[in-house]
């Protein structure tokens, strides 16, 4: 997570207006339902467009293990999404093989800290793609 339940109140409330720019680049709201709990679990995520989706990465700053976000997303992959104002409802997958290099690239270039949290870990970092339904 970014920083937490206040970044996600303000950027709600403003239409990202608060929140949105980040760091330098951009961020998104995902909602996620608990693979346990069956809530709804609210992360701003740094992501970037690509085609007619946008992209997010599992990295949780190199942990060994994914964020619960992408755990929750794998066991119920229809997500609602937040850009700005744009609120909609996506299917989360994770980036083939063949299509993740490319992908990867136009998220390092966002946050180039996810190639040094990719060498902290051995676990593969997944890019998540959110298509819009």
């Amino acid at each position: 997570m970014l920083f937490g339940s206040e970044h996600v109140r303000r950027y709600v409330e403003t239409d990202g207006a608060e929140g949105h720019d980040w760091e330098g680049t951009t961020a998104l709201i995902l909602t996620t339902t608990g693979r346990k709990s069956g809530k709804q679990h609210v992360t701003p995520l740094i992501y970037q467009p690509y085609g007619d989706a946008v992209l997010v990465v599992a990295s949780k700053g190199g942990a060994d293990q994914p964020p619960a976000w992408f755990l929750n997303l794998q066991a119920n992959p229809e997500v609602q999404v937040q850009v700005l104002g744009d609120r909609y409802t996506a299917r989360a997958r994770v980036a083939t093989p063949d299509e993740k290099p490319e992908m990867w690239r136009t998220m390092t270039a966002a946050w180039p800290a996810y190639d040094e949290y990719q060498l902290k870990t051995e676990r593969e970092i997944p890019v998540v793609v959110l298509d819009r339904i």
